[in-house]
């Protein structure tokens, strides 16, 4: 039995001739033999499933160059050992995020670390999803497919605390993981809803498809509640935002001393801040003549909308 084969057909049977037959029995380096001794014309399935990335076809022909239905006769067996099917070596590289400069960061460094990842290839920063570059992550993903490149039968691992520390668009987080795996890298979660390492083939990529989606309606739903609580807190008279350093009665002690032919600068000294970072101190002289400034703004408003009203009264009445 005579098959045309591909170019690649080649490489594929070198790879299985690494291994021995179970069925036939026939020794690496070797075709497969049919029961009647000639070279069989297809490769048994029990001896091409060794090879992992041939492992989910249906058949693999044998190349014409080994004669399939000759006589059998045995082949070189390979000079070198078998090498093994998975990888020998595994690295990780870490990466931690959190949204802003309040929130805490140790308790992923920890859980990395923790898991066998060695500090200096942790990669972390404090900066919010939304912001499309992101250094440190893009530092963490270079070095894995740097590592990847000069060591390629290594397993490199992506590794972060949970879904969410990548990002929280269902697109983003897709093409993240299409990335990956293009790359021959792999994705893994230390908690959340889809802890261990991603398996970007079947279930695998359903379960995170859907995991990335609700990751981003939680997204949402947060900004939403933000939006009503600061439409609220406004209607209400609280419009957010630190304390102003220059309070009212500050103000109106500048504004009393003023009038008493006392300057900016002698009167700042004098005054304390009340609350935030700065409590206790003096505020700059800088601070005071901005809230001068602002306190002009708000008693000429009223006035220059009276003088309108008047105007416009003028011009009726002419």
């Amino acid at each position: 039995m005579t098959t045309d084969t591909q170019p690649d057909d080649v490489t594929d049977a070198d790879d299985v001739e690494r291994h021995p037959c179970p069925r036939c029995g026939v020794q690496p380096g070797s075709p497969c033999r049919s029961r009647a001794g000639a070279v069989a014309g297809t490769y048994h399935t029990g001896r091409f499933t060794k090879v992992p990335r041939l492992a989910k076809l249906l058949r693999i022909n044998t190349p014409t160059n080994r004669g399939p239905g000759q006589p059998w006769r045995p082949g070189t067996p390979p000079p070198i050992p078998l090498p093994a099917d998975g990888p020998t070596t595994d690295i990780r590289i870490g990466y931690a995020r959190c949204s802003t400069v309040g929130q805490e960061l140790q308790s992923q460094l920890d859980a990395l670390a923790g898991h066998g990842i060695p500090r200096d290839k942790i990669f972390h920063e404090k900066i919010s999803t939304r912001i499309r570059v992101r250094p440190a992550f893009e530092k963490a993903l270079s070095a894995a497919r740097d590592i990847k490149a000069h060591a390629p039968h290594c397993r490199v691992i992506f590794t972060v605390y949970e879904m969410k520390r990548l990002g929280r668009d269902a697109a983003e987080l897709t093409a993240l993981a299409d990335h990956l795996t293009a790359h021959g890298l792999v994705l893994e979660m230390l908690a959340g809803p889809l802890p261990g390492i991603y398996d970007p083939t079947g279930p695998g990529r359903l379960l995170f498809g859907f995991f990335a989606a609700m990751a981003e309606t939680e997204r949402e739903n947060i900004r939403e509640a933000t939006l009503e609580g600061l439409d609220t807190a406004a209607r209400k008279g609280r419009h957010g935002g630190r304390p102003p350093v220059i309070t009212d009665d500050m103000l109106h002690t500048v504004l009393r001393r003023r009038a008493g032919g006392e300057s900016v600068e002698s009167i700042t000294p004098d005054l304390i801040i009340p609350t935030g970072k700065r409590k206790g101190e003096s505020p700059s002289v800088a601070s005071v003549y901005r809230a001068l400034a602002e306190h002009e703004r708000r008693q000429a408003y009223p006035e220059a909308v009276a003088q309108a009203h008047a105007e416009h009264a003028l011009l009726e009445g002419s």
